[in-house]
C-alpha cells in the first residue's frame, strides 16, 4: 500500500448501529437491574407516572441532602400540607418552622413561593416550564418532567456524574468535567421509561457506585465499565483538590425563661435566611473578646459564657461561643423553645452550661 494511502474508515451507519447496540444494551441493563432491586421511596411511582406534587417536593427537599435525612420531613410535610393548595395557603413562617434542621432554608423560603405560584397557575407540563419557578433548576426541573410527566429529560446529578465518569473512564477532572458528562448521559436517554431510568441511575450510584469502595461486584454494568477494567474504579470521577475551609467566628446570646428561649428572624438575604434565630453578633475571620461581643447583646445583664459550638456549612466552618442569661426580653421576637431553630442555633440552645 502505498505511504499516502488511507485505510478504510467505517461506514457511519455502522458506527451508528454500534452505537445503537451499545446503548440498548446498557439500558436493559440497568432498567432490569432496577426492576429488580431499586429502592421504594415514598415519593416514587415506580413503573408508573408519578404525582408532580411529591415528587417536586422531594426533589427540592433531596437538593444536597441525603435520602434518610429526607424521609421523615417528607412525611410530615404531606401530612401536614397534602397538596400544593394548602401548602400555598400555609404561613411561610409555618413552612420554615417545620424546614427547621434540614438545612439549606432558601430551599423552603422558595417552595412556599413556588407552591404560590403552582396553586394559582397549575402545574407545568415541560422542562422549561418547571425552570420559571423559584428554587428549581435544571435537574430538578428535568427529574420533574421525566418522572412526573415521563419526559425524555437528561436527570443529571451527583451520582449521574459519578457513574458516568466511571462508565466512560472521563480524565477531565469535576467541576469541568460536568458539560462533558451531561452529555455522555444524554446519549443515553430516550422516550422508553425515562422516569425509571432517571431514577434508576441515581439509584446506581447512591446504591452501588458509591464515592469510596463501589460495589462492583453486583454492578449491572461491570462488564461494561472503563474505569473498572482500570482496577482502580474509585478514582474516578477525576477532582481539582478542594481548598481549605475557611473558618468564622460569632457570639450567640441565649436568654432563657422557663425552658423556652428568646428567638429572632434572620433577614430574609443571607445565610439562614428567614428562619428563627437566637440573636447572635455577625460571622467573621478574626475571633470576638468577651467585651466587644457583649455590645451586641440583646439586652443589659450577667451574661456567662457556657461553652462554644462548632458548625459546617458548605463554604465554611462556623464556631460560635454561647453566651446565657436567665433574664426577660423584649422587642421583635418571641419565646419558644430549641424545636423551629435550624441545627447550628439548637446545638447552642442546648449546650449545657459549663
Amino acid at each position: 500500500m502505498p505511504a499516502f494511502a488511507r485505510s478504510p474508515r467505517r461506514p457511519v451507519e455502522k458506527l451508528s448501529t454500534t452505537r445503537d447496540k451499545s446503548r440498548e444494551k446498557l439500558r436493559k441493563s440497568l432498567l432490569s437491574w432496577y426492576d429488580r432491586v431499586g429502592r421504594e421511596l415514598p415519593w416514587r411511582g415506580k413503573g408508573a407516572r408519578a404525582d408532580p406534587y411529591r415528587v417536586w417536593l422531594s426533589e427540592i427537599m433531596l437538593q444536597q441532602t441525603t435520602v434518610a435525612a429526607v424521609g421523615p420531613y417528607f412525611g410530615r410535610f404531606l401530612e401536614r400540607w397534602p397538596d400544593v393548595a394548602a401548602l400555598a395557603a400555609a404561613p411561610r413562617d409555618e413552612v420554615l418552622s417545620a424546614w427547621a434542621g434540614l438545612g439549606y432554608y432558601s430551599r423552603a423560603r422558595n417552595l412556599h413561593a413556588a407552591a404560590q405560584k403552582l396553586a394559582a397557575e397549575g402545574f407545568p407540563e415541560t422542562e422549561e416550564g418547571w425552570r420559571k419557578l423559584p428554587g428549581v433548576g435544571a435537574y430538578t426541573a428535568a427529574a420533574v418532567a421525566a418522572i412526573a410527566y415521563e419526559l425524555p429529560a437528561n436527570v443529571v446529578d451527583g451520582n449521574v456524574e459519578r457513574v458516568v465518569a466511571r462508565l466512560r473512564a472521563v480524565e477531565t477532572p469535576l467541576p469541568d468535567a460536568k458539560p462533558e458528562l451531561k452529555a455522555l448521559a444524554a446519549e443515553l436517554v430516550t422516550a422508553d421509561r425515562p422516569g425509571d431510568w432517571a431514577q434508576a441511575l441515581m439509584d446506581l450510584g447512591a446504591t452501588v457506585c458509591t464515592p469510596k469502595s463501589p460495589k462492583c461486584e453486583v454492578c449491572p454494568w461491570r462488564a461494561s465499565c472503563a474505569a473498572y477494567a482500570t482496577g482502580a474504579p474509585e478514582s474516578y470521577p477525576r477532582r481539582v483538590a478542594k481548598a481549605e475551609r475557611p473558618e468564622r467566628y460569632g457570639v450567640a446570646f441565649r436568654i432563657e425563661r422557663d425552658g423556652r428561649f428568646w428567638l429572632v428572624r434572620r433577614p430574609d438575604k443571607g445565610l439562614l435566611g428567614g428562619m428563627a434565630a437566637l440573636p447572635t453578633t455577625e460571622w467573621r475571620a478574626k475571633k470576638w473578646s468577651r467585651a466587644e461581643a457583649l455590645k451586641h447583646a440583646p439586652t443589659e445583664g450577667a451574661w456567662k459564657k457556657v461553652g462554644a459550638v462548632a458548625h459546617v456549612f458548605t463554604h465554611f466552618a462556623l464556631t460560635l461561643d454561647v453566651y446565657a442569661l436567665d433574664a426577660d426580653a423584649n422587642g421583635d421576637g418571641w419565646w419558644a423553645d430549641e424545636s423551629a431553630l435550624p441545627t447550628v442555633f439548637k446545638k447552642a440552645a442546648l449546650l449545657r452550661r459549663g
